[in-house]
């Protein structure tokens, strides 16, 4: 079974209903976090959009967006109430496709 995390989870051994979840692996704890995120680009076209943010860790924040098109290994500038400067986008995801559009989430390797 694929929960929504991503993660695999794997029945325990003799506890039916039981599920054992996959170890986290991620280098450093995140927290959650709220408040609006500006993001610009200007490669290869100039763009920005404004989202909400989910969490965030000592070099990385996650944010909720509507932009399916903004792509992993991109330099982007970027604002929020806890930092703001430069960071490559590591990976979007669309979360949901609804009728004004897409729920996309993005997470940012913040780059100094």
């Amino acid at each position: 079974m694929k929960p929504r995390n991503g993660r695999e989870d794997a029945r325990a051994p003799g506890g039916e209903g039981r599920v054992q979840t996959a170890p986290e692996k991620r280098r450093e704890p995140r927290r959650p976090a709220h408040g609006s995120v500006a993001v610009k680009w200007g490669y290869p076209v100039s763009a920005a959009i404004h989202g909400s943010l989910v969490d965030v860790s000592a070099s990385g924040f996650r944010m909720a967006h509507t932009c399916a098109a903004l792509e992993a290994g991109s330099v982007v500038e970027f604002s929020h109430d806890e930092a703001q400067g430069q960071a490559r986008v590591v990976w979007t995801r669309v979360i949901a496709q609804e009728a004004n559009g897409h729920r996309v989430e993005s997470g940012f390797l913040v780059l100094g």
